[in-house]
């Protein structure tokens, strides 16, 4: 279930496909009422997107449903002049507006920050976008892959032979995700002591730069250009992928210590004396002839063998999983990481994993509050599903809500 750390905040989430609806998946999560506020002709992108055409023709696309649970939907018109009135009046009833539109728009549609402060001076507003509100780039279109590439994270992944690689998951979205969500914390937080407001201005590019950590470190610091080193830790060996019997178990024997009881556990305790390997420094020089050593033994049993042996000696160890073996993984079961929930209009899903009764499977919160998980406690909504009811407690009657709905503001 969620929790209640954000327990009365209310957030205007604008924001469409990936970074700024995992931004507030997060917020929602942690207890913040969460409206989206959907374009009518289709809303979020993401209800068109997913593995299942069939949900992706419901708008209920699987990207969408990923990261949309425990929120609420309206759609409006945000270029009409009742549209804006209806905006105006949900801001000064709200705590946080969320974004990534490109930089301007806002602006244009009359609901910039200067004009988002002067409705409600305790505003929180959160822009994502690719590149920043400001800045030669600031108008250019991106996407994840776009900015996994001139971050340069794509430079440094894969080896030799392979780079650059795109990472396997939308990563630069999902980074710039998690910074919104923290920024706004923040925020709040500040604004519960000073009642004052504040303009966040998320870039995705910036996000991914600074997650890449000591590798850009290492150039801006140590003057050493990073380079693509495969399933290798620059920092350490022997730390990386090796091959058992059945496939790859990845090491990171990244002490001293670790290094020679690796070195007992296999059976080749002169490893750790021999010249090329007795020092963290050698063994990184000579990291490919160790990785030669270490597998003649590593061949000879299954990962699952060698998961157990390494686990009790305290060695850090573990197979290489794919994504199912992952998400059914004794570890992440314990903690509780996936939670089912009922899709409302389920019939007729040939090809997903939803139960003819409607249940799906959707990834919560990796923090626990208290010793408690934290999920959704609500599925993602249809679109416009509570357009209605949130009119409603604005104050508008039945009739108004007649005539917005003919009038297409909402």
């Amino acid at each position: 279930m969620r929790t209640n750390l954000l327990d009365g905040v209310r957030v205007l989430d604008l924001t469409n496909v990936l970074s700024g609806p995992f931004a507030g998946y997060q917020l929602a999560l942690m207890g913040a009422e969460v409206l989206k506020v959907e374009a009518q002709a289709g809303g979020d992108l993401a209800r068109k997107l997913g593995a299942s055409p069939e949900l992706s023709d419901r708008h209920l696309g699987i990207s969408f449903l990923a990261q949309n649970s425990s929120k609420r939907s309206m759609t409006l018109n945000l270029k009409s002049e009742d549209g804006k009135e209806i905006f105006r009046k949900l801001v000064a009833d709200y705590d946080v507006v969320l974004e990534n539109f490109r930089p301007g728009v806002m602006d244009r549609l009359g609901f910039g920050w200067d004009q988002l402060k002067e409705i409600n001076p305790g505003i929180v507003y959160c822009a994502i976008s690719g590149f920043g509100q400001n800045g030669p780039l600031r108008d250019r279109p991106a996407y994840d892959q776009i900015i996994q590439g001139m971050s340069g994270l794509m430079s440094v992944t894969g080896d030799e032979e392979t780079a650059p690689l795109r990472v396997g998951a939308p990563i630069a979205d999902t980074i710039g995700g998690f910074a919104a969500a923290f920024a706004i914390s923040s925020a709040l937080v500040r604004r519960s002591r000073s009642g004052e407001g504040s303009f966040l201005d998320v870039s995705m590019l910036e996000a991914t730069l600074t997650a890449m950590g000591w590798v850009a470190s290492d150039y801006l610091v140590g003057g050493s250009t990073p380079i693509p080193m495969g399933n290798e830790n620059r920092t350490a060996a022997p730390s990386g992928t090796f091959a058992t019997s059945d496939g790859d178990f990845n090491i990171a024997a990244n002490k001293q210590e670790q290094f020679e009881a690796l070195c007992e556990l296999i059976g080749r305790p002169e490893l750790a004396s021999d010249a090329r390997f007795a020092e963290r420094e050698t063994r990184k020089t000579n990291r490919l002839e160790l990785k030669t050593e270490i597998e003649t033994v590593l061949t000879t049993q299954t990962s699952a063998y060698w998961d157990e042996k390494l686990g009790a000696a305290g060695i850090p160890g573990a197979p290489v999983m794919d994504v199912a073996a992952a998400l059914a993984s004794e570890q992440i079961t314990a903690r509780g990481l996936v939670n089912t929930l009922r899709l409302p209009d389920a019939a007729n899903l040939a090809g997903t994993s939803v139960s003819a009764e409607g249940d799906m499977r959707l990834l919560g919160s990796p923090v626990h509050v208290n010793g408690q998980t934290v999920g959704p406690d609500a599925p993602p909504p249809t679109l416009g599903e509570h357009t209605d009811q949130v009119l409603t407690d604005l104050g508008y009657g039945p009739e108004e809500i007649a005539r917005l709905r003919s009038e297409r503001t909402v």
